[in-house]
């Protein structure tokens, strides 16, 4: 047996950001060599971030990541890191000649070797995901190598991401070859309950190569994809090893004792049936002796798990933190009305960039309840939040004094009056808007455009009115201060909040229910209709009131115009509105029970 120490660099890049990024490795490896590893990897496409999109598409950002990684090569033996070889993600060339239907200068979604100043080797990923999120037959071609090099008497296979989803291709070919490790470079976003279903892919796999591997994650917010990390590392049996925490950055570096290498299998390539139709390359690379340095053994860390709403509101908190930070906002306005969602949305951001940078406006009509501005004023004086009070009747008043308007009409102007309000406000002030809108509304079109929906992101967007509740009970329950939560002296939402009728307040006594089903029926048919994509008669033979299907698909099927307006908002769900749901809006297709 062979004895490797590897590091598992779960890292938070920024896309585009190439210099960053790259200086994120040198820093990383410099700290892995400080703890003694032979090898230390990277994630998928980390010099670049990911998802890059159509970023891809242009030569210059190609050749400057192709640029990067030469330079990071160099740069790492310049300052004393040329000895541990490196495994890191970036985006590459095929080298092919152009032809139709293939993406513009054939990307490659790789990864290389570094070792000694020089790039040992390359490769790519082979399968190329185009389902829920992803989109990579526009963006990449096909890679068709296996990379394995001999790390101190012992044989280390690289594949990328999705090749460890899919059968066949590059991780079928590894026990044929006869590796004794396999890294795997990942990006894989979060979803809620996704923890599971990977580790159980990783064991799997693992068994079937023969061999241990280690998936190295990216964590951090991009958008409305979330990167939880959970780097982990499992033995050829499947058992986990040692597993990092989720929504962090961290190093995961472990001690591993691996067959030594099979004798007889020199340097050179090989082809290999990879069980898919393609043929794989095996790519045979021997490195000279790698000599870690002196270091404390690394015990095994598993990280503790999370409980359901706890990884759903770390991933909310991590998403508006990096969304505003990589976009250069350090503070975040929003209206507040005393309801149960501004409530969570404002929460949410405190935890997020600290209650200080969170700016609210209470701004009441005349149908504004006493309680709707005391339920306010509550949160702001348990949080420390930065407030302020302007009442809108006067501008509604105006407005009317110029133009008529009745029924949903006179409603929505308030909410427009107040978006305009809010917006004004980012304006002067620099402020991320921030809607407050769930994904229950957002899916019945329960919302104004360029009103409530108005702003810059939107924390609550996935999150379906149910799962509201359930957050705000759980954050009220969390005591002291950690890694995503701030220590506030008493529960941060007023009990009142959570407990009263939900109303936009836009009329006399309104309820949520006046217009929608209750939120428990509604919900439970949204996620058949919405996460399932079950037809009406599915709907139906589901136990779905008739009536209610027909009703709820009519409302969803219509707001679709208004979801392509909303701002992006992290994804926590199987199947947000945004890139996982792309539907048509000039549509006459309706589901009916056949």
């Amino acid at each position: 047996m062979v004895h490797l120490r590897i590091a598992l660099a779960q890292t938070n890049p920024t896309v585009g950001d190439l210099a960053g990024n790259t200086g994120k490795v040198v820093d990383w490896t410099r700290r892995a060599a400080d703890r003694g590893a032979h090898l230390v990897v990277f994630t998928e496409m980390v010099l670049t971030g990911y998802p890059v999109e159509d970023l891809v598409l242009r030569t210059s950002f190609v050749e400057a990541s192709i640029a990067a990684l030469e330079s990071l090569a160099g740069r790492l033996a310049a300052e004393g890191l040329g000895e541990i070889p490196v495994v890191v993600g970036y985006v590459g060339r095929a080298g092919l000649a152009p032809r139709v239907g293939q993406p513009k200068g054939a990307p490659l979604d790789a990864a290389a070797l570094l070792h000694r100043g020089a790039v040992v080797t390359r490769t790519a990923k082979h399968h190329l995901p185009n389902y829920g999120v992803f989109d990579e037959y526009r963006y990449f071609v096909r890679g068709d190598r296996l990379p394995i090099f001999r790390l101190n008497g012992a044989d280390v296979a690289v594949a990328v991401c999705e090749d460890l989803w899919q059968d066949g291709g590059p991780v079928s070919v590894v026990s044929k070859a006869g590796a004794g490790l396999l890294v795997v470079p990942n990006a894989s976003p979060y979803e809620r309950g996704k923890e599971d279903v990977r580790l159980d892919l990783i064991a799997r796999r693992a068994r079937e190569a023969g061999c241990a591997l280690a998936y190295a994650n990216q964590v951090g917010g991009q958008d409305e994809l979330i990167f939880d990390g959970d780097s982990v590392v499992v033995g050829p049996d499947g058992e986990v090893l040692a597993r990092a925490a989720r929504f962090v950055e961290e190093f995961l570096v472990t001690d591993l004792e691996v067959p030594a290498a099979a004798p007889g299998a020199e340097p050179g390539t090989f082809p290999f049936d990879a069980g898919d139709g393609t043929t794989i390359t095996v790519e045979r690379i021997r490195l000279p002796e790698v000599t870690a340095r002196e270091a404390e053994p690394a015990p095994p860390r598993v990280a503790e798990r999370l409980d359901d709403l706890a990884e759903v509101y770390t991933a909310l908190v991590l998403g508006v933190r990096d969304y505003a930070a990589k976009n250069g906002f350090s503070s975040v306005i929003l209206g507040l009305s005393g309801g149960i969602d501004s409530a969570l949305t404002a929460t949410i951001a405190a935890d997020a960039i600290g209650p200080e940078n969170v700016h609210v406006v209470l701004m009441p009509s005349r149908h504004s309840s006493d309680h709707s501005v005391g339920d306010a004023q509550d949160l702001v004086d348990r949080q420390g939040l930065r407030h302020r009070l302007v009442p809108i009747e006067g501008i509604v008043n105006a407005f009317e004094t110029e133009i008529k308007l009745s029924g949903l009409a006179a409603e929505n102007l308030q909410a427009r009056v107040r978006g305009m309000l809010l917006m004004s406000l980012s304006n002067e002030h620099g402020h991320l808007v921030l809607t407050t809108g769930n994904k229950s509304e957002l899916a019945t079109g329960y919302s104004t455009l360029y009103g409530d929906s108005a702003g810059g992101y939107a924390p609550i967007k996935d999150v379906p009115k149910t799962m509201v509740w359930q957050l705000s009970r759980w954050r009220n329950a969390q005591r002291g201060p950690g890694e995503f939560l701030h220590g506030f002296e008493r529960p941060p939402i007023p009990e009142n909040s959570i407990e009263k009728e939900p109303s936009a307040e836009l009329r006399p006594g309104q309820l949520d229910t006046d217009s929608l089903p209750s939120y428990d029926l509604l919900d439970r048919l949204l996620d058949d209709y919405v996460e399932k994509d079950m037809g009406a008669t599915e709907l139906i033979a589901a136990g779905h009131d008739p009536e209610l299907v027909a009703r709820v698909i009519r409302l969803v099927d219509l707001a679709e115009y208004k979801r392509r307006q909303y701002p992006p908002g992290p994804k926590i769900t199987p199947k947000n509105f945004g890139r996982d749901r792309r539907l048509p809006i000039t549509n006459r297709w309706r589901e009916r029970p056949s």
